[in-house]
């Protein structure tokens, strides 16, 4: 239980050197792969057909997606929806077959595999929605990091605004990058996960603002630095704790929660390791280096206070 305990001294600010390269690097290599390879979209971004097909005992994927691949098929997403009796099937966009066709002709190659399989339901999404969706996306979270930095401004000062924006512009584009170089699938609940990424960085970000400006008030001896070193010591154990839970039920999300919400589960996963860190070696660290100071922070003395009450009855 030592760990936890608020005498910690672990020089987290002189390590910021450390925590530039290991930073470069993977943003190097998550924004060069974003350029190169992009990301590998899902049905909600690009356009295409839906079905959702129910089988009356458990049925092997194996066995579903050789049978479209041999039918012209092979571009075909095939994956569990909530039992290992019902699937879903995603579909890119086919020339010359519109979306009844399309599902009326992969269902009779099904049901040529099992006559008693039962369609569902059958969704299209148009590429013009999809374009819209990535827009909208897009809009999202350039109004959401606007907004932080305006609150950052207001609530601490406007030297740390940088250093939160900055932090989040790191886990999102790491996570993105993470993606991209696997070439994992990036739908709409892969979307609603880095936002919800970015306001756990930020809420991690602002306990340890918040911890600095108020040892910048009550410390009176002390460089900067070292204030700052003290307020992520503090704050470590919470930092810890939070973590922790936080990804003992998203990791549980990943394991048994099925294939539709894998990558969402995994985008949290990485997004709360990624900005666990952030929040130490990325905020803090460029705070420091834009010169926050003591006098920042300081408290405004009323006009009352300075003359020391005169004039008062």
């Amino acid at each position: 239980m030592d760990f936890f305990k608020h005498d910690l001294n672990i020089d987290f600010m002189g390590k910021w050197r450390y925590a530039v390269v290991v930073s470069g690097v993977l943003l190097l290599v998550s924004v060069g792969s974003l350029l190169t390879r992009g990301l590998n979209l899902g049905i909600d971004f690009t356009g295409g057909t839906l079905i959702e097909v129910a089988y009356p005992q458990a049925v092997d994927l194996e066995n579903v997606r050789p049978l479209l691949a041999k039918s012209g098929y092979d571009q075909a997403q095939v994956q569990y929806f909530g039992t290992s009796r019902d699937l879903l099937i995603y579909l890119p966009p086919q020339a010359g077959l519109d979306s009844a066709k399309l599902s009326e002709a992969v269902f009779s190659k099904l049901r040529q595999g099992n006559p008693d399989v039962e369609l569902r339901r059958v969704e299209y999404v148009g590429p013009q929605v999809g374009d819209e969706l990535a827009i909208q996306g897009g809009l999202a979270m350039i109004y959401a990091t606007f907004g932080i930095l305006v609150y950052i401004m207001l609530r601490f000062h406007i030297r740390f605004a940088p250093g939160a924006v900055m932090a989040l512009i790191h886990d999102v584009f790491i996570t993105l990058g993470i993606f991209s170089v696997f070439q994992l699938e990036f739908d709409l609940t892969v979307l609603a996960a880095i936002l919800a990424v970015m306001g756990y960085s930020l809420n991690d970000t602002i306990v340890v603002f918040d911890r600095i400006r108020e040892n910048f008030r009550k410390i009176r001896k002390g460089t900067p630095q070292e204030i700052m070193n003290i307020s992520v010591n503090q704050t470590l154990s919470r930092t810890v704790m939070t973590s922790s839970l936080t990804l003992l039920v998203v990791i549980s999300l990943f394991m048994f929660g099925g294939e539709v919400i894998h990558n969402f589960s995994l985008a949290l996963i990485l997004g709360i390791v990624v900005g666990t860190y952030s929040s130490i070696y990325v905020a803090s660290p460029v705070s420091l280096a834009l010169g926050v100071s003591k006098s920042d922070l300081a408290p405004v003395k009323k006009e009352g206070a300075e003359r020391g009450g005169e004039g008062l009855p």
